[in-house]
């Protein structure tokens, strides 16, 4: 099976080497460049709990200043495996989605308890800081990244893509579902896609994608850690 995976290669270096692994051919097309962004100096002693929705956050904050045993809410299993690994001790994590994010914080965190942080990039595809201030908590947001779209491809790489097209492709946020699409468009490749099945995080990204003929479009958790997305229905199965 061939499989393109779209996200910056420190993001899914472990998933290029179980797909190889299993004997998958891996190609690496990354919609997106991850930057980090300045931001003032926090004083985390203010703040009784954590909130990550990515690994990004957990990557480009300061960790000097924090006590590691502060409770710390993740989005899902990739996200709480970072923090545990720069030594975060009380780590939560959701299922891989910012909805069940938010029920894990209400359930395990009582307003009375004091301030939130909720760490994050530019760009977010759910108000989760709004969603929890409405509920009556006190948060603040900060913002440790932002991502950039990539607008150069190597020729080669799209050209020897287009011979041997994908048999499924992976997009994980609308920003790389929208850098995918204009991808796709300028390399006119928009009529190749029929015999790919495409994996996404969510249905809001897999519309950015209706306009692309695709043999399936699915949405889906993508891999968390190196777990596979629950695919079984279509017969394809990369992680066995």
């Amino acid at each position: 099976m061939h499989i393109l995976l779209t996200r910056p290669l420190e993001d899914c270096s472990e998933m290029i080497i179980k797909f190889k692994s299993l004997g998958h051919q891996v190609s690496h097309l990354p919609l997106l460049s991850v930057d980090k962004v300045d931001y003032e100096k926090i004083n985390f002693s203010d703040f009784k709990g954590i909130i990550f929705t990515s690994a990004n956050a957990v990557k480009f904050l300061d960790l000097k200043s924090i006590d590691k045993n502060l409770l710390c809410f993740c989005v899902g299993s990739a996200t709480e495996k970072k923090a545990r690994s720069v030594g975060f001790q009380n780590v939560i994590a959701a299922e891989g989605n910012v909805s069940n994010l938010k029920e894990l914080v209400l359930q395990n965190f009582e307003k009375k308890n004091g301030r939130l942080i909720y760490i994050s990039g530019e760009t977010i595809s759910v108000d989760l800081d709004q969603q929890l201030l409405k509920e009556g908590y006190d948060l603040e947001r900060i913002i440790n990244y932002k991502t950039t779209h990539n607008q150069k491809f190597d020729k080669r790489f799209v050209e020897e893509l287009k011979l041997k097209m994908p048999d499924m492709v992976y997009v994980y946020s609308q920003n790389s579902a929208l850098s995918f699409l204009n991808f796709i468009k300028i390399n006119q490749s928009k009529s190749l896609w029929m015999d790919t099945n495409l994996m996404c995080i969510s249905e809001k990204t897999s519309s950015i994608l209706n306009e692309i003929k695709w043999k399936l479009a699915v949405p889906t958790q993508p891999l968390a850690g190196l777990n596979c997305p629950g695919i079984s229905s279509l017969g394809i199965h990369p992680c066995q």
